[in-house]
C-alpha cells in the first residue's frame, strides 16, 4: 500500500468521525432549539400576557386609571386568546372575557364601588389561575428539555471519546508510517552526498519514497553535469570582474577588516610603483612603510571619523611621464550580510585614487579666464579714468576733448561688447537657449553694416578690407542681429591679429542650398590641432588667445548663433599663413 493511500484512509477516517460527531451535535442542537421555541411560544408568552393582565388589574382598582387599565387588560386577554395551548386554558380565557365585560358594564353604569371591587377580585383570581396553569406547563416542558439536553451531552461525550482514541492512534501510527521510510531516504541521501555524487540512493520500496529516490538519483547525474558547467561560468565571471577592475582608469585598492591588501588593479600598482605580487596578501601597514603614497592613504582610516578625514584631504599630486597629475582620494566601507547572526558586518575598505587632472585643468582655465577678463576690464577702465581727468582739465582744447571723447566711446563699446559676451554665455549655460527672429535677409546689407561698424578699427591699424560678393546672391533665412554680430566678431578678430597695413577679405558665395560667408586675415595662423579648441569656452591657444583684447568667448558664442540658424562655422588655417573663417546660412526656399 502506498503512502498516499495510507494517509488518505487515515484522513478519511478522522473526517468521518468529525462529520458524524458534527451531524449528531447539529441535529441535537436543532431539536433543542425547536423545543425551546415551542416552550417560548406555548407557555412563556402566555405567562407574559398573564403578568400584563395582573398589572392592568392594579390600575383598574383606582378610578382615575381604571379606563387605561381596562384597555391594557383587554389587549392582553386578546393576545392570550390567540395562544391557547394547554387544556382548560380556553375556558379560563372565556371566563375572563365575560367577567371583563361585566366589569365594563358596572363601570359604565357607575355601580357601587363594592360591586366593582368584587368583580375585580374575580378577574384577579382567574388571571392567577391562568398564570399558574402556564407556569406548571412551562416547568414540565423544561424538565423534559433538560433531560433531552443531558442525553445529547452524554452521547456527544461518548462520540468525542471514541474520536479521541482513534485520533491518538492515528497520530502515533501515521507519522511512523510516513517518517520511517523518509529517514531511510535521508540517510541514503546524506551518504550519497558525503561520499561521492556518483553513488546513488538505494531503492527499497516502489512507493512514493522509492519514486523520490529515483528522482534524486537522476538529479545527482544532472548535478555532475551542472557542476562542470557552473565551474566554467564562475571562472568566466571571475575573469570578467577582474577585467572590469583592471580596466578602471582610477587606482583601486581593497583592504579587508584586518588591514590586509586583497586586491590592487594595474593603475594602483603603477601609482605605488610596485608589482601586484608586492601588494596583494601583505598587511597594508607593512607596505605603507615602503610607500609614502599608501601611508598618506591610510592616515584617514586611523582617524576617529574617517569620512570627514577623507573629505579634508587635499588633492594628491603625482608626477607621471613628466607631467603633474592630480588625484582625489575616496574611501568606502565594505559591508556584508552574515546570515548566521542575521546582521550586517564590516568587511574592509575600498581605497580609490580618482584622476581629476582634467577638472583641475578646467579650474585653472577658468581662473585664467577670470584673470583675462579682469585685465580686459581694467585696461579700458583705466583709460576711461585717465581720459576723464584730461576732460576735467580746463587747459585741454576742443579738438583734444573731441579726440578724448571718441576714445572713451571706443573703450565703452569695447566694455559693452565683453559684457554682452559674458551675458550671452551665462544665458546659454543656464539652458535658456537662443531666441531667434528668422526672416529673409540680404547678405549685402549685413556685410555693409558690419564693415561700417569696424571701419574705425581698420583705419586705426591702416588695414584695407575687400568685399567680394557673388552676383545675384540669394537672400538667406537668418536673424539679422545675431548674424551681423557674428560677422562683426570675425572681422574684429581678423583686425586684432593682422599686422599693420595688411589686407582683409570678406567673401560670400552660393554653395548648393546654402550661402557661405568667409573672412580671411593675414594673422599668425592657427595650428590644425587647435582648430576645434578655439571654439571652446575658456580655451587658451598659445600665441593666439593670449593676444591683448581677447576674452576667449566670441568664437564660442558665434558658433552657437550660427548652429541655431541651421548653419555651420569653422576655420581653415595654418601657422604663418593667416586664417580663413567660414560660416553658412540656409537660403530662403
Amino acid at each position: 500500500m502506498s503512502l498516499k493511500i495510507k494517509i488518505r484512509l487515515s484522513i478519511l477516517t478522522m473526517l468521518g468521525l468529525l462529520l458524524g460527531l458534527g451531524a449528531y451535535a447539529f441535529f441535537a442542537i436543532r431539536n433543542l432549539e425547536r423545543a425551546t421555541h415551542t416552550l417560548e411560544q406555548a407557555n412563556f408568552y402566555s405567562m407574559l400576557q398573564g403578568q400584563q393582565m395582573l398589572q392592568a388589574l392594579d390600575l383598574m382598582e383606582t378610578p382615575a386609571t381604571a379606563p387605561s387599565g381596562l384597555t391594557q387588560f383587554g389587549r392582553a386577554l386578546i393576545r392570550e386568546a390567540r395562544n391557547i395551548t394547554e387544556p382548560g386554558e380556553q375556558a379560563l380565557a372565556d371566563s375572563l372575557a365575560q367577567n371583563l365585560s361585566g366589569f365594563q358594564r358596572l363601570l359604565d353604569h357607575s355601580a357601587p364601588l363594592s360591586e366593582q371591587t368584587a368583580k375585580l377580585q374575580t378577574l384577579r383570581k382567574e388571571a392567577h389561575r391562568l398564570d399558574n396553569l402556564n407556569a406548571a406547563a412551562f416547568e414540565t416542558r423544561m424538565r423534559r428539555l433538560s433531560q433531552k439536553a443531558a442525553d445529547s451531552r452524554r452521547a456527544i461525550l461518548l462520540l468525542m471519546g471514541l474520536s479521541t482514541l482513534l485520533g491518538v492512534s492515528l497520530v502515533v501510527r501515521l507519522p511512523r508510517v510516513v517518517v520511517r521510510p523518509l529517514r531511510r531516504l535521508s540517510a541514503g541521501i546524506e551518504y550519497a552526498t558525503d561520499q561521492d555524487l556518483s553513488n546513488g540512493v538505494p531503492i527499497e520500496k516502489h512507493d512514493e519514497v522509492g519514486t523520490v529516490a529515483q528522482a534524486f538519483n537522476r538529479m545527482l547525474g544532472q548535478m555532475q553535469d551542472l557542476r562542470s558547467a557552473t565551474r566554467a561560468e564562475l571562472i568566466t565571471e571571475r575573469n570578467r570582474m577582474e577585467s572590469i577592475v583592471h580596466s578602471l582608469d582610477e587606482g583601486l585598492l581593497l583592504v579587508d577588516q584586518n588591514r590586509r591588501i586583497i586586491l590592487a588593479n594595474p593603475v594602483a600598482c603603477a601609482l605605488f610603483e610596485k608589482p601586484v605580487e608586492a601588494l596583494v596578501g601583505r598587511p597594508a601597514e607593512e607596505v605603507a612603510q615602503e610607500s609614502d603614497l599608501l601611508r598618506e592613504l591610510l592616515t584617514p582610516l586611523n582617524a576617529p571619523r574617517p569620512q570627514e578625514a577623507v573629505a579634508n584631504l587635499p588633492l594628491i599630486t603625482i608626477m607621471r611621464k613628466g607631467e603633474e597629475t592630480f588625484y582625489r582620494v575616496s574611501v568606502s566601507n565594505i559591508v556584508s550580510f552574515n546570515e548566521a547572526v542575521d546582521k550586517t558586518e564590516f568587511a574592509g575598505y575600498i581605497l580609490s585614487l580618482r584622476n581629476v587632472s582634467d577638472f583641475k585643468k578646467l579650474d585653472q582655465v577658468k581662473s585664467n579666464f577670470l584673470a583675462t577678463v579682469s585685465h580686459e576690464f581694467k585696461t579700458p577702465l583705466a583709460s576711461i579714468n585717465l581720459s576723464l581727468k584730461l576732460l576735467q582739465d580746463e587747459r585741454t582744447d576742443v579738438a583734444e576733448r573731441q579726440r578724448i571723447a571718441s576714445g572713451i566711446r571706443q573703450e565703452t563699446q569695447r566694455l559693452l561688447r565683453m559684457v554682452g559676451e559674458l551675458l550671452d554665455v551665462a544665458r546659454l549655460d543656464a539652458g535658456a537657449g537662443i531666441k531667434l527672429n528668422k526672416q529673409a535677409v540680404p547678405l549685402t546689407d549685413v556685410v555693409r553694416y558690419a564693415t561700417d561698424t569696424v571701419r574705425a578699427q581698420l583705419d586705426d591699424k591702416q588695414l584695407s578690407l575687400e568685399a567680394h560678393l557673388a552676383p545675384d546672391l540669394p537672400t538667406v533665412r537668418a536673424d539679422v542681429e545675431k548674424t551681423t554680430w557674428v560677422l562683426i566678431n570675425l572681422l574684429a578678430n581678423a583686425i586684432r591679429y593682422s599686422p599693420l597695413g595688411e589686407r582683409l577679405m570678406v567673401r560670400a558665395t552660393l554653395q548648393e542650398d546654402m550661402v557661405q560667408v568667409s573672412v580671411q586675415d593675414c594673422g599668425p595662423g592657427i595650428a590644425a590641432e587647435h582648430h576645434e579648441r578655439i571654439f571652446q569656452r575658456f580655451a587658451h591657444i598659445p600665441n593666439v588667445s593670449d593676444h591683448p583684447g581677447s576674452s576667449g568667448l566670441g568664437l564660442s558664442i558665434s558658433r552657437e548663433f550660427i548652429a541655431a540658424q541651421g548653419g555651420k562655422l569653422w576655420v581653415e588655417s595654418a601657422p604663418g599663413s593667416g586664417s580663413n573663417f567660414h560660416f553658412t546660412l540656409p537660403i530662403v526656399s
